[in-house]
């Protein structure tokens, strides 16, 4: 039989993005960045009109980050040690919502941050890709985690067998984002890793 699978986010799970991302942008970049609840797409701003900027600049300075800046991010609290535990009961990779050029770098990122697993790159909801990863894994069971309640939504409809964890763990994101497991999409909502082990090691072990 083969092992368990492990299907894990990045960004706001394993790694913070949208505080260091803000950080650049103030910086560097000649914006303001304040993110009030979970509007990004008025958080950055023209610094002398205090103008929201507009869509395809908001793409252009994400790109930049993640072609240049992806050192700035460290990890969530308990998710390095977390992952590694996991690890020990079943497979663990990652699926990431980047351009496919950003792969590579996001392995190497991950790896020196002490985690070591395959990355699959993906752009929309993931359910599409979820369901590829399963068709190659054939895992005996499988448990899906990610910050975004979408994203649950996505893997629900097609990928309904599987587990899925709502953990977002951006303590400044956290309270302002739409709940998975509110909307019926996750089997649970846990923002912290250390209480989000325990719950996944349960469900392998259901398993």
């Amino acid at each position: 039989m083969n092992k368990p699978l492990i299907i894990s986010d990045c960004d706001e799970v394993l790694l913070h993005m949208v505080v260091p991302f803000g950080e650049w942008l103030n910086e560097t970049q000649g914006v303001s960045f304040k993110l009030v609840g979970n509007d990004f797409s008025k958080a950055i701003r023209n610094r002398e009109t205090g103008e929201p900027v507009e869509p395809a600049e908001i793409w252009r300075l994400l790109n930049g980050f993640f072609d240049n800046e992806m050192h700035r991010q460290t990890p969530i609290a308990g998710a390095v040690p977390a992952i590694n535990a996991l690890k020990d009961h079943a497979d663990v990779v990652i699926l990431t919502n980047l351009h496919d050029k950003h792969n590579a770098a996001r392995a190497r990122q991950l790896a020196d941050h002490g985690i070591e697993a395959r990355v699959f790159t993906n752009q929309g909801p993931k359910g599409p890709a979820l369901q590829a990863i399963l068709a190659e894994y054939r895992p005996s069971k499988a448990i899906f985690i990610d910050d975004l309640a979408q994203h649950h939504g996505s893997a629900a409809e097609m990928v309904p067998h599987i587990d899925r964890l709502h953990l977002c763990g951006e303590p400044t994101l956290a309270p302002h984002i739409t709940c998975g497991f509110e909307a019926g999409h996750a089997h649970a909502r846990i923002d912290t890793w250390e209480h989000a082990l325990p719950w996944l090691l349960s469900r392998i072990q259901e398993g």
